[in-house]
Order: structure tokens, then sequence, then C-alpha cells
């Protein structure tokens, strides 16, 4: 139901006129009139709608929640209206569990239907802090652009990673095809400067003359070099000295650009 009904139904229900409403909140009868038909060009102000919650005796707060969600991009609705029905599934799950109208085992198909990612009981989820998108970074052979000098610098973007606490952590927007199929072009991919490198891990590689950056799978070998590899096997690995290197980064998160 959209704002403009919700706020008519209420209306109605107290059996006030639009003059009335008018009256008392300070704005026009024919401006009232747009909001709840739906022909307002823009959602109401909050100064509106808070006067609005108060003469139509909503919860505090609930036709500004509303309007700020019909001021959302549709994309970006659509995926917090479907985080939001497959979050009352997972209650109702719960609550089945609970008072012993589904078992375990039903609750685990379940589960796997919604493609839900269960994590274990001691491995706490939390909203984790904005990472900075710094510049691309090419998936092909290392090429020379500015990444604001990681990591001093500004970002030009920001991303949330949920359960991710690396203050130094950043991201970048993937350039190229030689990390296909995992990582693909316009995939913003985010590094963590605490995570250990091991043999085969995804790393953002920083070289110092001349300053370069890519991105490949590393591989440390017993001369004192390092093999870059990259996933598309289209593409040839390339050995560099170790001392070339200033700088590597393990990836720890992907975001798909659809």
């Amino acid at each position: 139901m959209s704002l403009g009904q919700i706020i008519r139904d209420r209306r109605e229900e107290f059996r006030y006129t639009l003059d009335e409403v008018a009256a008392r909140t300070g704005f026009s009868k024919p401006y009232l009139s747009t909001i709840e038909t739906g022909k307002v060009n823009n959602p109401p102000s909050d100064a509106l709608l808070c006067k609005l919650e108060a003469v139509l005796e909503f919860e505090p707060g609930l036709l500004q929640r509303l309007a700020h969600i019909e001021r959302m991009p549709p994309d970006i609705r659509e995926d917090y209206e479907a985080i939001g029905a497959q979050n009352k599934r997972l209650l109702q799950m719960m609550r089945d569990v609970l008072y012993k109208k589904a078992s375990i085992t039903k609750l685990r198909r379940m589960l796997a239907a919604e493609k839900a990612n269960v994590k274990r009981a001691d491995e706490e989820v939390t909203a984790g802090a904005l990472v900075p998108i710094i510049n691309k970074v090419s998936a092909g052979y290392p090429v020379d652009f500015d990444d604001l000098n990681y990591p001093v610098g500004f970002a030009d973007d920001y991303v949330r990673c949920p359960g991710l606490h690396d203050p130094n952590a950043f991201a970048v927007r993937v350039v190229g095809d030689s990390m296909e199929p995992r990582f693909e072009e316009g995939d913003i991919v985010i590094f963590s400067p605490a995570a250990d490198v091991r043999n085969g891990d995804d790393c953002f590689v920083r070289f110092s003359k001349p300053h370069e950056t890519t991105f490949k799978r590393v591989f440390f070998e017993n001369n004192k070099q390092v093999r870059l590899q990259p996933r598309n096997q289209n593409y040839p690995p390339m050995i560099v000295e170790g001392d070339r290197i200033n700088g590597l980064y393990r990836a720890v998160i992907r975001y798909e650009i659809f």
C-alpha cells in the first residue's frame, strides 16, 4: 500500500475531512489531496509527515520511514523489500521450531531453500565499517595508474562490508578479464592489509620502480621471485623479483556487479 493510501485510510477512519487535516497541519488542502492520490512529484517533507503522524495518531516516525523507503531508487528498494520478506520468513521458521511446529531437519531444508548462509554460534556478524573504494585495479598486465597512494588518500566512493573490521581495508573496481571467471570486470573487490597472504591467494599487488599495480594470484618461488598467475587461462603468468613489490593485500570480499 502506498504512503498516500495509508494516510487517506487513516484520515477516513478518524472521519476527518481534508479541510480539518489542513487546518491542523498548516498545509493546504490541495497539496494534501495530491499526497493521498499519489500525484505529488516528490514524497512530502519530514516536517509535514511529523504533523500528520500527530494529527492521525500514527506511531512516531512511521510515515517518515515509509516516505524514505519510497524515495529509494527502484532497484535498491526491491532489494530492501526482498530482504525484509526473507527476514519475516526466517523469523517464522524460528517460531515454528520454538513452538515445536517444525523439526530441526525441516528447518535446515527451509534454510537451504532460502539459500541462507548460517554461521556458527560463536561467529558474530556485525554491520562492519564503510570501506573506501580507492580506484580501479587492472586484472590484466600491471598498469601505471593513481591508486591514491593507499593507504593514505581520499576515496571516491565507499562500500559497507558486514563482519569486516580492518580499519585499513580498501576496495577497488576490477578492470579487464584476466581474473575471470571468479572476478569479472566491474566487480568491487575488498582487500585487507591485516589478512595473511599465502600461496595462491588473490591479491592487490603494488610495485615500485615504476609505480604500477595489478590484481593476480600470487605464488612465492624459492629464488625470492613471485609468480603472478591470472585465473583466466588465456593469460600467461608473470615472474617478478620480490624486491619490486612494495605492497601485497589479500582479497577478502567480492561484490558482483549485475
